[in-house]
């Protein structure tokens, strides 16, 4: 691919733009693309520093983007996106964009919901501070949605690519075996269910702080005295839906990067990427993922460049 403007920077396999995300969508071909994993800006009732829509803007905004992820897309490949919910502007009630998004996806862009995914937060701020700290009438949100949307509801996916270690209940099941039975449910259990199959299937609950303070790349942007971006990517929520949506060599895009840990996932599992980001201190602070301090800041600090 051939796109207009230079990367800030290339690796082995990807490469990040400070770009207008849609506007470098539209170089893309159709059909290229195995993966899309992205977190938007949310849309909140006060503004972050790194840029939000309005709840009563947002679908309006974010459309135009989800359009052209589906044209990019392959018919194989899919579209994880994840959203935070939000609260009505002075009321303890919940805002409901994140399931209008979810509905014009589907019933204006085409998209398919092959299912929804729970982000759980542990280290998640209780948050809004008036109805949860003060008045005491609301507990604390810890959990966002991820909507794995697909052009063809047969798109490549795997779940045995992310088999979770056995529980030490089923490591005894295994051992022991089972006899055949039927639950109260109905459900008829064979001694099949005892089968060593390398793993449990993991649930649609990803559970996963955003707290990487100890981070090579925090640690290095601190020393660079750069302002940490707000508002960072887990690892773990790219890292598992590139090991169950693609295979190592595919081409994964988030045209949101930010701080770039998705491409920086990719990166360590083998898979192509393209990061778009429109801010560029943002892009440019991304680089610490990938490089060491520069040369100069390391003078300053009288130290040597942090392994990655």
């Amino acid at each position: 691919m051939h796109f207009q403007s230079e990367p800030i920077y290339k690796t082995e396999l990807g490469a990040l733009y400070c770009a207008d995300s849609l506007e470098f969508m539209r170089q893309i071909p159709d059909d290229s693309v195995d993966l899309v994993v992205t977190s938007p800006p949310y849309a909140l009732h006060f503004k972050k520093e790194y840029g939000n829509a309005s709840q009563q803007e947002y679908i309006e905004w974010f459309l135009p983007f989800a359009r052209e992820i589906k044209r990019l897309i392959k018919p194989s490949g899919s579209f994880a996106l994840n959203i935070g919910g939000s609260w009505q502007p002075g009321m303890p009630v919940r805002s409901l964009y994140h399931y209008r998004v979810l509905l014009a996806l589907v019933d204006e862009i085409g998209f398919d919901l092959a299912q929804e995914f729970f982000w759980f937060n542990p280290a998640k701020m209780p948050a809004p501070a008036e109805w949860v700290n003060v008045r005491r009438i609301r507990v604390k949100d810890s959990v966002e949605y991820i909507f794995w949307l697909v052009k063809d509801p047969m798109a490549k996916a795997d779940n045995r690519k992310v088999l979770q270690p056995y529980s030490d209940d089923m490591k005894r099941l295994i051992k022991r075996g089972v006899k055949q039975t039927i639950r109260p449910s109905g459900h008829v259990i064979t001694g099949t269910f005892a089968t060593d199959r390398g793993g449990s299937i993991p649930s649609n609950l990803i559970q996963c702080g955003n707290n990487e303070s100890n981070s090579a790349y925090v640690k290095n942007s601190r020393l660079a005295g750069n302002k940490i971006h707000p508002a960072r990517f887990p690892a773990e929520l790219p890292r598992f839906f590139m090991e169950f949506l693609t295979n190592p060599g595919d081409l994964v895009l988030d045209p949101f990067a930010g701080s770039n840990t998705t491409g920086h996932v990719a990166e360590g599992l083998k898979r192509r990427w393209l990061g778009v980001e429109f801010r560029e201190d943002y892009a440019q602070e991304s680089r610490l993922r990938f490089e060491g301090l520069p040369e100069e800041v390391l003078l300053q600090q009288g130290q040597q460049t942090l392994p990655f």
